[in-house]
């Protein structure tokens, strides 16, 4: 846990965001709020509460400014790190909805799938999913609860130091608006016979993606698809063991499955991962050899397992950097939703612009090859495109942004005279910007744009 969340988010000169605690905890975690940020920890001076939907306490109120440092009422990394690592998934969720996303849901359900029809297999779904959209936290369509706490209490860092503006180290390489990830889950046969179309339109599109593939049962073909891949400049990760939906069943299990998942890793050549169905344990990868997983969610509410990391910006689990699915699944779109229409894709893009997040895309070519989809896929690729024409739009493979976010991780913020330099791997390509206090918001903006 980062003793200053801050600093890992914003890589800003220590001295600016001193930031400490007040008052005694509550002994119970619970959920608060700190202005616009949905909270979920332990609170000073009274107890947070048991749901999301109760009347929430505004820890905002319990700020204090003492001997140079900005006190909350509140431990500050441990909530961030509880709503990043969805620790609050053990409580605020209701009887029938831990039922029907339970271990014996999941484990009867990926017994019978494989005889299931797509028709069939999404009306199951429906009705597991039901009441989806009355879920208050985490927000959806997209919830940046992590991203507005710390930028709150950076303003607060500014207040404190009766300043107008803090440096730090812009998020994306030369100066990008926000970045942009397209990946694709291979789940069948049907996916790796649909994989060269899609590789052709994304290339028509100028996009480079990154596939995921199950690497269990029929590795011959597998391993021949990721040679065509990575042939035609494409990444290759790997996608869950076999898709039984059980990597996370059961600790002991999770642990030989792991096992292999790392050999087939090494096999395959891959230094990323994602789930199948989004499943996971957070507090087990450190059973993992890779370098970046992608199997947490911004927002769960359409997924099997509910929850959500509730940012969209990468961020370390131990070793491992988690690059977040910020915007709904294809199949989530096309199945439970019946849209087939960019309009839900181009409003959580936009949401995730303004905060100059990760804009992670995942569409599957098994779901891709079915009626209608394609076209509803070319469509995203153009309103991508135009948005490449008329921003700075950093579009990086999953690969690129972990090399990108890990040489920021090493960088830092030295002085130059009246101004700043930043040090470290990579920093050719990192920009300096500035949080600056603008009628109570802050707004960040690039040094050279000053």
């Amino acid at each position: 846990m980062p003793e200053n969340p801050l600093l890992d988010y914003f890589r800003c000169p220590e001295s600016l965001v001193q930031v400490g605690r007040r008052g005694e905890l509550s002994s119970e975690k619970g959920y608060f709020v700190f202005r616009d940020a949905v909270c979920y920890g332990r609170l000073a001076g009274r107890t947070p509460s048991v749901h999301p939907e109760d009347n929430l306490a505004d820890a905002f109120n319990g700020v204090e400014i003492e001997n140079g440092r900005v006190r909350l009422p509140f431990e500050l990394s441990e909530v961030v790190t509880n709503i990043r690592r969805e620790q609050y998934r053990q409580n605020g969720f209701g009887f029938l909805d831990r039922v029907k996303s339970g271990p014996a849901a999941q484990r009867a359900y990926y017994f019978v799938r494989p005889m299931l029809r797509v028709g069939v297999r999404k009306h199951l779904q429906k009705i597991r999913l039901s009441g989806w959209e009355r879920i208050v936290f985490p927000r959806w369509p997209v919830d940046v609860s992590v991203d507005a706490l710390l930028r709150r209490v950076l303003g607060l860092c500014m207040c404190q130091l009766n300043v107008s503006r803090i440096p730090f180290i812009w998020f994306w390489p030369d100066g990008a608006q926000c970045a942009v990830m397209m990946t694709h889950d291979v789940e069948s046969s049907v996916g790796r016979a649909f994989s060269e179309t899609v590789m052709d339109v994304d290339d028509s599109f100028g996009v480079k993606s990154a596939f995921q593939l199950v690497p269990e049962g029929q590795e011959r073909e597998w391993l021949a698809l990721a040679e065509r891949l990575r042939r035609r400049g494409f990444e290759v990760n790997l996608h869950d063991l076999n898709h039984d939906g059980l990597l996370f069943y059961d600790r002991s299990e999770f642990l030989v499955r792991a096992a292999k998942i790392n050999q087939y890793a090494r096999q395959f050549k891959c230094d990323g991962f994602r789930s199948g169905a989004m499943y996971r344990q957070q507090q087990w990868y450190d059973a993992f050899e890779f370098s970046y997983d992608m199997s947490v969610p911004n927002v769960a509410s359409l997924e099997p397992q509910r929850g959500g990391c509730c940012t969209v910006m990468p961020y370390f689990i131990g070793e491992i950097l988690e690059l977040p699915l910020t915007t709904v699944q294809d199949y989530s779109l096309f199945h439970i939703l019946d849209d087939y229409s960019i309009s839900l894709w181009t409003q959580q893009i936009e949401a995730i612009r303004e905060q100059n997040g990760l804009i992670t895309l995942l569409a599957h070519p098994d779901y891709l090859a079915g009626r209608g989809a394609l076209p509803v896929y070319k469509a995203l690729l153009a309103y991508l495109q135009s948005l490449r024409a008329q921003s700075k739009i950093w579009t990086a493979l999953p690969s690129e942004v972990n090399r990108w976010w890990r040489s920021r991780r090493e960088m830092s913020l030295v002085p130059d005279r009246e101004s700043w330099r930043i040090e470290g791997p990579g920093a050719n390509r990192a920009r300096l910007a500035y949080a600056t206090w603008d009628g109570g918001n802050v707004r960040y903006v690039l040094a050279d744009s000053v």
